[in-house]
């Protein structure tokens, strides 16, 4: 499993905000998580540094050759859910801290099965003959989109693109979606920030991806993205 990931501070940001761990979990596994922290000063980094550590934590010690992608499932959500307590917990003790958050986007592979868990509008894509989006933004304009409200135009430079309606941390509790998908040799899975989809059409993350080599392909997403603007932090994992 080749893993290849890369983040950066972008052009316009003075700390990077994004965190992520990504690794081999087996010979026929491999495992990555993507976060894109929020709040003041340095709460967004400790809110996406801890969130990155608990679940990555979670899922080193509780993992399985022998799981079935419902028992992965269920693992990864209470990853999810173990990290949201402890991000939560800081904020409420540390006045510094308070309202921080981040979002989350995590994959397993194993196999010819990924499953995905994710929190926010850190985004998952299935690519291979096609790029498909495998997650659902947790986001005011993806609710707008579905309702009809805006155009996909529109959504590109709505004021409100960058507000998450779901967060890690940000309350008592917290829903991730999950979900399952075929994963085939050959195919490839990115997890990223909106550092990388908010600034990149989806035509040249994917031309990049299927024309650059697998070495440095996170190193051309990012400029890709630094080229369009550079205006949030950027962070590219790939795995496959």
């Amino acid at each position: 499993m080749r893993i290849c990931s890369k983040s950066d501070v972008g052009i316009k940001r003075k700390t990077n905000q994004d965190a992520y761990f990504a690794g081999e979990l087996s010979a026929v596994a491999a495992f990555a998580v993507v976060c894109d922290g929020m709040g003041g000063a340095n709460a967004g980094n400790v809110a996406s540094e801890t969130a990155v550590k608990v679940i990555s934590e979670y899922v080193l010690r509780s993992y399985r050759t022998a799981m079935d992608s419902f028992e992965i499932e269920k693992m990864l959500k209470n990853a999810i859910e173990s990290a949201n307590i402890e991000v939560y917990e800081m904020a409420q003790k540390d006045s510094k801290l308070h309202g921080m958050g981040t979002t989350a986007v995590i994959a397993l592979i194993q196999e010819s099965t990924a499953v995905i868990a994710h929190v926010g509008d850190s985004r998952a894509y299935l690519v291979g003959d096609e790029f498909a989006q495998i997650t659902r933004d947790h986001s005011v304009v993806q609710s707008l989109l579905e309702s009809g409200k805006i155009t996909p135009e529109d959504a590109k430079v709505h004021p409100r693109k960058n507000v998450i309606t779901r967060a890690l941390g940000a309350e008592e509790n917290v829903i991730a979606d999950s979900c399952s998908v075929d994963f085939s040799e050959g195919q490839r899975l990115l997890l990223c920030t909106d550092g990388l989809s908010s600034f990149v059409e989806a035509s040249e993350i994917f031309k990049a991806l299927k024309q650059t080599e697998p070495e440095t392909v996170a190193e051309e997403l990012i400029n890709l993205a630094n080229n369009a603007g550079g205006g949030d932090n950027i962070t590219a994992v790939i795995l496959g």
